[in-house]
C-alpha cells in the first residue's frame, strides 16, 4: 500500500532564493525531494511550454524512483504563475494511474470527503492571491517504486514594453540524468525578435540553444550531468535562477492582427509609431509610520526616475498623506525642469509618521484634476490618472473600504483613471484591485525588498506613454458571438488589447473587425489548416483563449457586483465555462483520482488568500475511518455530559465575536456589521463535512441611527450522513434527520447542543426578551469549544482560529476612554489599533452574562479575519463557504 498526500504551499517571495521578485510569469521546474531519508534517483526533470498565438501550454514532467531500502515520502513541487489555469495533474505511481478532472468545487469536495471517510487517500492542493504559488505532492511509497508526475497549466501571455516575457524558475536541488526544458513559439504572422537573456548564469548561456524562423522559434535548455555541476567534484546543482524567453510578434499594420481557429477567434491590436498623448498625473504618496525607513526610501528613489520622464507637455502634482493630506502643490503645473527638481526636493524631504487616510487623500487628488478639467487648463486630447502607492488600510477618517470605493468612484470622471501599487504583504490587495477596475485602471504589488524601486519605475514604465483614448474593437453582428471586453479606456505603448469570440456559421469564409478607422479581415479556415502542420503548435489556442479571457474578466466582475443574485449567476456562468473547458479555478476544484476510483485527491483553492497556508497535509482521524461506529449506549448520562469547556469561541447578542487563543492565552473580540436577512458562516469544514451557518435578523427599530442585528437561526449541517439541524425561535428545533453518530441535547428554553462523533460540539443559547419591548427581539448566541477536532480544511469566520495565528499586542496605552486601554496588534502580517474593552458570555448567567475581557478589532475584524466579511456570506442556511 502507498499513501499519496496533495498539497499548494503558499511561497512568499521573501522565503525564495532570489535577488528580485519572480516574474508573475515565471515557473518553477519541479523540486524533488525526499521528505524523510534521501535515498531517491531523480531519472528526468522534463518541462515542455508550446506557446502559439500568445497562449502557453506548460507540462511540467518528472520520473523519480524510490532507490532506498525504506519506504519514505517523495515530494514534487512546481511553482506556477499566478494568472495561470491549472489543467491537469496525472500521477503514475508503481503502475497506479491518477487521472484528474476538472469539477464544480461542491462536487468535487462531496466526492472528496465520500473518498476520505472510506479512508482512503486524499490530500488538498492550495492557491493563494501572491503572484506566485507553489504546487506540491507527496507520495509516500515503499522501496523500489516508480512515480511519475505530470502537470498541466496554461495561460495567455501579456505584451509589456514591447514584448512577451516566458520565464521559468529553475532549482532542481540536485543533478538530474536527463534534464531538459523545451520552449517552442509560433505565431503564425510572423516573428519579429526571440531572446533568452543572461538570468541563469553566465555558465549557461552557451547551452541554450535558440532556432528560429521567420514564425516559429526552438528554445532548448539541455545540460548534462557535469555541465549542472557547480564545480567538477561537486554534488550539487549549479542550476539555481530564471531561465528567460522573450519575444514580439511581427505586425503588418496598425488596424491589428485576427486570428481564427477551432471556431473561434482572437484579434490582437497593438499599433505603433503612434505620438504619445499629453498625461496629467496626480501621484499620492502614503508617508504613514509603517512607510518608514526602506520602503519609504525605494519609493523617493523610484519617484526621482519617475519625474525625469515627465516633459513639458504633461502636467502633475503630488499628494502625499498620512493622518493628514498635503499638497506639493494645489494646482496641476507643467513638468518643466523647474518644477521637477522642486518636486525631488520635496519627495526628498517626506519624514514618515502617522495614521493612514486614504479616502481624503484620494478626494484631494481626483478634485485637482476635475478642477484642472473645468478651468480648461489641460489638453482636451490628454490622459488624465491618479497613481495611487500605499502599504497599508486606512487608520484615520473614513475606514470602511466599502464607503472608500464609493466615494471614489462617485467623484471620478470617466475620463480619469485609478492606478493602485500595494506595497508589501500588509496591504489589502484586494480593495486596491478593486478601486482600480472601477474606476480604468489597475492595481500591481509591489513586493517589499531592495528592488522595490525597481518594480515601482517598470510599472510606471508601462504606463507613462498613453497613445490612445477610448477604443472599441468592433465585428459585424451576424458573425461573431460570446465576445469578450471590446471596449478599452485607453492603450499604452508596448501593451496589447486582446478581444476574444466565438465564429457563428457563414457562408463566407472570411471574418473582418474594424478598429477605429481601420479594418482587418481574415479566412476562417487557413489557420487551422497551418495548425495542423506544425509539430509542436497548441491547436486549441483560440478556443481556450477565449474561455481563459472570458473567466478572468467574469471573476473580476463577481468581485464587483452590486448585488447577492448578480453575484451567483457570474458564479454559476464561471463554473460553468471552467469545467467545460477543464481550467482550475477560485470556484472549481481538480479530482485526481486513480481509473478503479478507489483513491482520490482534491486540488482546491485556499481558504486564506491574503496570507497563504500552513503546510498542512490531512490525516484521516480515527473516527472517520471506522466502519461501524457503535451507537450510544443507553446508560449515557442526560444533557450535562454535554456542557461545553470553559474555553470557548462564541458569537452572541450583536453579534459579538468572541475568539480564544489558547496559544497566547487571549481573547479577542470583533463584531459584524452585516445585514438582516444575510448568512453568514461560521465554521466550513469539507474535509469532516461539517457546516454551521447562522442568519442575521434584526432589531424591532433603528437605534442610535444603528439597525442592530442577531442571529435568529442556527443551522448546523452534518454532510456525510445528511443531517440537517435548524434552531430558531419560530420553529424552534427542525431535524432532517438523525443517527447515532450525531447526538442533540435540548434544554427547554436554555439551549441546544449538538454533537458529531464526539469529537466536535456546538451549542446554541436561546435568549428572549420581553414580548413589548420597543427595540429588543429573541435571538441565539453560538459557543464552540476551541478543541473541537476539525480536518486542516476547516475555515470560516470562527473555524478559521483552528489554526491560531500568532498575535502580539504591544505600545498599550490609555485611550479616549480612560478605561479602555489602547495598543497595537500585529496578527497575520497586519498592523491594527486595538481597544481593550469587555463583552458577555451568557452560559452560566443566562440574564446577566459574566464578562469577558478582550481586544477589540474594529471595522468587522478587517485584518483579524482572512479577507473580508462579506466573503463568508453564503446563499443557503447548508452551503458550505465556496472559496476565500
Amino acid at each position: 500500500m502507498f499513501m499519496i498526500k496533495i498539497q499548494l504551499l503558499l511561497t512568499l517571495t521573501s522565503q525564495l532564493r532570489l535577488e528580485r521578485p519572480l516574474d508573475p510569469c515565471a515557473v518553477c521546474l519541479p523540486t524533488v525531494q525526499a521528505i524523510r531519508g534521501d535515498d531517491i534517483t531523480v531519472r528526468s526533470y522534463k518541462v515542455e511550454s508550446r506557446i502559439t498565438s500568445r497562449f502557453a501550454h506548460t507540462t511540467v514532467r518528472s520520473s523519480v524512483v524510490n532507490s532506498g531500502s525504506k519506504a519514505q515520502s517523495i515530494g514534487f513541487n512546481v511553482q506556477i504563475p499566478k494568472r495561470a489555469f491549472i489543467t491537469n495533474f496525472t500521477m503514475n505511481v508503481n503502475g497506479i494511474t491518477f487521472v484528474g478532472s476538472v469539477k464544480e468545487k461542491t462536487v468535487a469536495r462531496n466526492l472528496y470527503a465520500q473518498a476520505r471517510a472510506r479512508g482512503k487517500a486524499a490530500g488538498i492542493v492550495r492557491a493563494n492571491s501572491q503572484d506566485m504559488e507553489t504546487f506540491k505532492t507527496e507520495v509516500h511509497v515503499p522501496p523500489g517504486s516508480n512515480i511519475e508526475f505530470e502537470l498541466h497549466y496554461q495561460e495567455m501571455m501579456h505584451r509589456r514594453l514591447g514584448f512577451y516575457e516566458h520565464s521559468l524558475y529553475l532549482q532542481p536541488g540536485r543533478l538530474v540524468p536527463q534534464f531538459q526544458v523545451d520552449v517552442y513559439v509560433f505565431e503564425p504572422k510572423g516573428i519579429s525578435m526571440v531572446q533568452t537573456p543572461n538570468t541563469l548564469g553566465v555558465q549557461f548561456t552557451e547551452l541554450i540553444k535558440v532556432t528560429s524562423t521567420k514564425d516559429k522559434a526552438h528554445i532548448v535548455f539541455k545540460p548534462n550531468l557535469q555541465q549542472q555541476r557547480k564545480c567538477d567534484n561537486c554534488t550539487d546543482s549549479a542550476i539555481d535562477g530564471i531561465f528567460t524567453v522573450k519575444y514580439d510578434v511581427t505586425r503588418d499594420s496598425n488596424a491589428g492582427e485576427l486570428q481564427v481557429s477551432d471556431g473561434h477567434f482572437v484579434h490582437f491590436f497593438a499599433p505603433s509609431n503612434l505620438s504619445p498623448l499629453p498625461k496629467n498625473i496626480v501621484f499620492v504618496i502614503d508617508v504613514s509610520g509603517s512607510m518608514w525607513g526602506v520602503k519609504m526610501k525605494q519609493t523617493v528613489e523610484a519617484m526621482q526616475a519617475i519625474l525625469d520622464d515627465l516633459t513639458v507637455d504633461d502636467h502633475f502634482s503630488i499628494v502625499d498623506f498620512n493622518h493628514n493630506v498635503r499638497c506639493w502643490s494645489e494646482e496641476l503645473v507643467p513638468g518643466s525642469s523647474i518644477q521637477i527638481a522642486d518636486a525631488k526636493k520635496y519627495i526628498q524631504s517626506i519624514k514618515p509618521n502617522g495614521g493612514t487616510n486614504i479616502n481624503e487623500a484620494l478626494m484631494r487628488a481626483v478634485q485637482m484634476l476635475v478642477r484642472a478639467s473645468n478651468q480648461g487648463l489641460i489638453d482636451p486630447r490628454s490622459v488624465s490618472m491618479v497613481i495611487l502607492v500605499s502599504d497599508g488600510d486606512p487608520t484615520v477618517g473614513e475606514i470602511k473600504l466599502s464607503t472608500i470605493q464609493k466615494n471614489v468612484k462617485r467623484v471620478m470622471r470617466e475620463e480619469f483613471s485609478l492606478f493602485s501599487l500595494g506595497i508589501g504583504f500588509d496591504v489589502d490587495y484586494d480593495f486596491l484591485e478593486r478601486i482600480a477596475m472601477e474606476n480604468r485602471g489597475m492595481a500591481q504589488r509591489i513586493y517589499a525588498n531592495h528592488d522595490a524601486a525597481e518594480q515601482l519605475r517598470t510599472f510606471y514604465s508601462q504606463v507613462s506613454s498613453p497613445l490612445l483614448r477610448r477604443i472599441t474593437i468592433q465585428f459585424p453582428e451576424d458573425s461573431v458571438s460570446d465576445v469578450t471586453q471590446n471596449r478599452f479606456d485607453k492603450y499604452f505603448s508596448g501593451s496589447e488589447l486582446v478581444v476574444a469570440g466565438k465564429v457563428l456559421p457563414s457562408e463566407s469564409n472570411t471574418l473582418t473587425s474594424f478598429t477605429t478607422a481601420s479594418a482587418v479581415n481574415t479566412d476562417t479556415a487557413e489557420l487551422d489548416m497551418e495548425l495542423a502542420k506544425q509539430q509542436h503548435s497548441f491547436t486549441g489556442f483560440a478556443r481556450q483563449m477565449w474561455a481563459y479571457l472570458t473567466i478572468k474578466q467574469l471573476i473580476s466582475e463577481r468581485s464587483l457586483a452590486a448585488t447577492a443574485a448578480k453575484k451567483r449567476k457570474i458564479t454559476q456562468r464561471i463554473m460553468s465555462l471552467a469545467v467545460e473547458h477543464q481550467f482550475v479555478t477560485p470556484l472549481t476544484a481538480l479530482l485526481v483520482e486513480s481509473e478503479d476510483a478507489k483513491e482520490r485527491l482534491l486540488a482546491d483553492t485556499p481558504r486564506d488568500p491574503k496570507h497563504g497556508c500552513c503546510s498542512v497535509v490531512y490525516q484521516p482521524p480515527p473516527w472517520v475511518q471506522m466502519t461501524t461506529p457503535a451507537p450510544p449506549s443507553q446508560a449515557e448520562k442526560g444533557p450535562e455530559e454535554w456542557t461545553l469547556p470553559q474555553k470557548v469561541t462564541l458569537v452572541d447578542n450583536d453579534p459579538h465575536f468572541i475568539v480564544h487563543l489558547p496559544g497566547s492565552n487571549m481573547d479577542v473580540c470583533f463584531n459584524i456589521d452585516s445585514k438582516p436577512g444575510h448568512i453568514l458562516n461560521l465554521v466550513s469544514d469539507s474535509g469532516t463535512g461539517l457546516v454551521v451557518n447562522g442568519q442575521l435578523i434584526s432589531s424591532k427599530q433603528a437605534h442610535k441611527s444603528k439597525v442592530s442585528t442577531y442571529f435568529g437561526t442556527v443551522s448546523v449541517y452534518y454532510q456525510p450522513d445528511g443531517i440537517s439541524v435548524t434552531v430558531a425561535f419560530t420553529s424552534r428545533l427542525t431535524l432532517s434527520r438523525l443517527c447515532f453518530r450525531v447526538r442533540i441535547s435540548i434544554v427547554k428554553d436554555s439551549h441546544v447542543t449538538v454533537t458529531i462523533n464526539n469529537n466536535i460540539q456546538v451549542m446554541v443559547l436561546l435568549h428572549r426578551v420581553w414580548k413589548k419591548h420597543p427595540v429588543s427581539v429573541d435571538f441565539l448566541g453560538i459557543y464552540i469549544p476551541n478543541d473541537n477536532q476539525y480536518s486542516p480544511l476547516v475555515h470560516g469566520l470562527i473555524g478559521q482560529f483552528s489554526r491560531e495565528p500568532e498575535v502580539s499586542v504591544y505600545d498599550i496605552h490609555e485611550g479616549v476612554d480612560p478605561l479602555k486601554k489602547q495598543a497595537t496588534m500585529e496578527v497575520k502580517g497586519n498592523k491594527l489599533q486595538v481597544t481593550r474593552g469587555w463583552q458577555k458570555d451568557y452560559r452560566r448567567d443566562k440574564r446577566h452574562g459574566s464578562n469577558v475581557y478582550c481586544w477589540f478589532i474594529h471595522n468587522s475584524g478587517k485584518g483579524f479575519i482572512d479577507g473580508h466579511y462579506t466573503d463568508y456570506i453564503v446563499p443557503y442556511l447548508n452551503s458550505f463557504l465556496q472559496t476565500l
